[in-house]
């Protein structure tokens, strides 16, 4: 079923693409902050703001052994996972608040719940849709508990085989949810464009037959607008004050003037990609007048013979068709012509016309 409904707005193949600045870690553990970037997120033109509802503990074990510990060359490299999530959590008892703030906005405000304490909170709250994270795609207990909601589900794919994907899929339909949205996803931070393998979004949507989107985690806004043309309905990107700020999803955020411009420039794609016509527009149709058509170049007498140097198809269309060019070569003038007049059938004698 390739429609999603959130409140009053469905969100499908017609509808522009719904619009979502994730909050994330960048609060940066402060409410106000928080409560400026769902403000800014409003004036950059999202749609909605996505939280994430998590706890340390209900996330992950507070150890130090070498498997809890973040490695390679990741942004987060060095801690553990206890302590990126302490960091980088959004505080249970905001939630509401910060809902209530996104309401006077005119967003919608919604999470990703990471365990069944999450949906419980969410579920409390009123949120109308819910985001499974990449990680979380194959936590079937969770997706189970998240679809026995009710609610419509979004879902990130990264790091997922065409088969865990399927079995999310079916995980969610068959335990309740209403309506599924796959977002194409690659879970590094930030992403490499050469990484994204965007033509994988219209092949989600015929596989699974849901609404599909982009949940994109690459610097600027091309491979956004890259993901609406081949038929993101849903997008997802972080969004920070200032990257100079700091904090733990900083170095791939958008501030709010870079968000800004990737909105309008999505709205401008959508606008250009338009419907399937081959009829022309209004603007054309003002200029077809100035198309090619045959005239005579050289003045004529009675009997002449049409050749190419004096029939030629040039601008504007007042004369015959280009195409009629090699019936009139080799005919002969029934009148004198005067050089710029637009060549017509009753000029060429034996034209039957």
């Amino acid at each position: 079923m390739r429609s999603l409904t959130v409140r009053s707005r469905t969100i499908d193949g017609d509808a522009p693409c719904w619009i979502v600045a994730e909050v994330s870690a960048n609060h940066n553990q402060s409410f106000e902050r928080a409560v400026e970037i769902v403000r800014a997120a409003k004036r950059a033109g999202a749609d909605a703001v996505k939280l994430q509802t998590y706890t340390a503990d209900t996330l992950t074990l507070k150890s130090d052994r070498e498997w809890f510990r973040i490695g390679g060359s990741s942004v987060w490299a060095g801690k553990t996972l206890h302590e990126l999530y302490g960091e980088a959590y959004t505080p249970w008892e905001w939630h509401g608040r910060l809902m209530d703030v996104a309401r006077e906005e005119g967003l919608e405000c919604f999470s990703t719940p990471f365990d069944a304490s999450a949906v419980e909170l969410l579920e409390q709250l009123g949120v109308a849709v819910y985001k499974i994270a990449s990680f979380e795609l194959v936590d079937i207990p969770l997706l189970k508990r998240v679809a026995a909601t009710g609610k419509p589900v979004i879902a990130s794919t990264g790091m997922a085989s065409l088969a865990e994907v399927d079995e999310a899929v079916r995980t969610l339909r068959d335990h309740g949810a209403p309506a599924v949205a796959l977002l194409k996803c690659t879970s590094a931070y930030p992403a490499s464009p050469a990484d994204m393998n965007l033509r994988t979004i219209p092949h989600m949507a015929d596989t699974f037959d849901v609404v599909v989107g982009l949940s994109d985690h690459t610097m600027g806004s091309a491979v956004a607008v890259a993901g609406v043309t081949l038929g993101a309905r849903v997008l997802e990107k972080h969004f920070t004050l200032r990257r100079a700020d700091g904090g733990p999803d900083s170095t791939f955020s958008m501030e709010p003037d870079e968000f800004a411009a990737m909105v309008r420039d999505i709205r401008t794609t959508e606008q250009a990609l338009g419907r399937v016509s081959y009829e022309p527009t209004a603007d054309e149709r003002n200029l077809m007048p100035f198309r090619r058509s045959l005239f005579v170049t050289e003045d004529m007498r009675p009997g002449d013979v049409f050749t190419e140097h004096n029939v030629r198809s040039i601008r504007p269309a007042q004369g015959l068709h280009p195409r009629y060019v090699d019936v009139a070569l080799g005919k002969r003038a029934r009148c004198a012509i005067e050089r710029g007049t637009p060549l017509a059938w009753e000029h060429i004698e034996g034209s039957g016309r």
